[in-house]
């Protein structure tokens, strides 16, 4: 039912010094496969479309897919590295990332693996870095022409400007996916990173009326917005105890595309149609889905029994 593209790499943590050095912690990451693992722990279909290498750290990539019940008939295996992304944790659990992949699987992913989307394909998601940097991310804008329309388009830009640093480049990806979107998610923290200054009821505005069928702004502690052509509504935050807060806006979108998809809203006309009520209710379950990921280290997404 889903498909999500995107990337597959490591978030190294610190785990303190060695009479050596430092011992570092590995676990496996990348926004599109939290979303994807995500989607499966909620008890949804959901296959992977993106790069991985064929080296050791590229088999441990595929083998959490297989073992988190993940397709993988959609991931292409290349000769590349595998992008390492070193994670640092401060004293409210905000992490922030230095990236090291440059010519990595996940950024070469070739046009031809748009060949083996399953027919059956009703939403598809796509975000984070591989929307701004090449060759991955004319590969996926090629996804999204072939499948608008057809298929429910969710997309989150999740900026990463250690990646690629030129805040015109973000604007013109989200630009770009403004007419091609169902379900637009951005963070207040990246609309403040990429249009200061600018209210998000602005923007969503301005995307609406480029055609996104909704818009979607999480808020951390202060909890949700979303604006949608039956008007704007707001949800509070899941109090909880943070450890950190990886993974938690790609732990939010799994859950209001499974949420979604429960109510019969998976396709484009129907995600438009929904009343603010249901919303409402997508909305909160996503802030509870997320909470649970922010009570834990790194990016540990929540299974479907733990949220009732």
């Amino acid at each position: 039912m889903f498909v999500v593209c995107g990337e597959a790499l490591f978030d190294v943590f610190s785990a303190g010094e060695t009479p050596t050095g430092l011992a570092l912690d590995a676990r496996i990451g990348g926004s599109p496969f939290n979303v994807a693992l995500g989607l499966a722990r909620l008890g949804q279909p959901v296959s992977f479309l993106g790069g991985v290498s064929r080296g050791f750290l590229g088999e441990r990539l595929m083998k959490a897919l297989a073992s988190e019940g993940i397709a993988t008939g959609t991931v292409q295996r290349l000769e590349a590295p595998t992008t390492l992304s070193l994670v640092g944790v401060d004293a409210q659990g905000v992490p922030s990332y230095s990236f090291y992949g440059e010519g990595a699987a996940d950024r070469v992913l070739p046009p031809a693996a748009l060949d083996a989307v399953p027919a059956g394909t009703r939403a598809i998601h796509v975000g984070s870095y591989a929307m701004v940097v090449e060759p991955v991310a004319g590969v996926q804008r090629s996804l999204i022409e072939r499948w608008q329309g057809s298929a429910l388009i969710a997309y989150d830009p999740n900026v990463r400007l250690n990646v690629e640093p030129s805040l015109a480049r973000w604007r013109a990806a989200i630009e770009w996916m403004a007419s091609r979107t169902d379900v637009l998610k951005i963070s207040d923290e990246d609309l403040g990173l990429l249009y200061p200054g600018v209210p998000p009821a602005e923007l969503a505005a301005q995307w609406r009326g480029q055609g996104a069928g909704a818009v979607v702004v999480t808020r951390g502690g202060d909890g949700a917005m979303a604006f949608l052509a039956a008007g704007t509504l707001e949800v509070a935050p899941v109090p909880v105890t943070v450890v950190d807060t990886v993974g938690a806006g790609d732990t939010f979108q799994a859950a209001m595309l499974v949420a979604l998809a429960e109510r019969g809203a998976l396709d484009p006309a129907a995600v438009r149609a929904l009343p603010t009520t249901a919303w409402s209710d997508v909305l909160r379950f996503a802030a509870r889905a997320a909470a649970i990921t922010c009570g834990r280290r790194g990016a540990d997404l929540p299974r479907r029994a733990e949220l009732g």
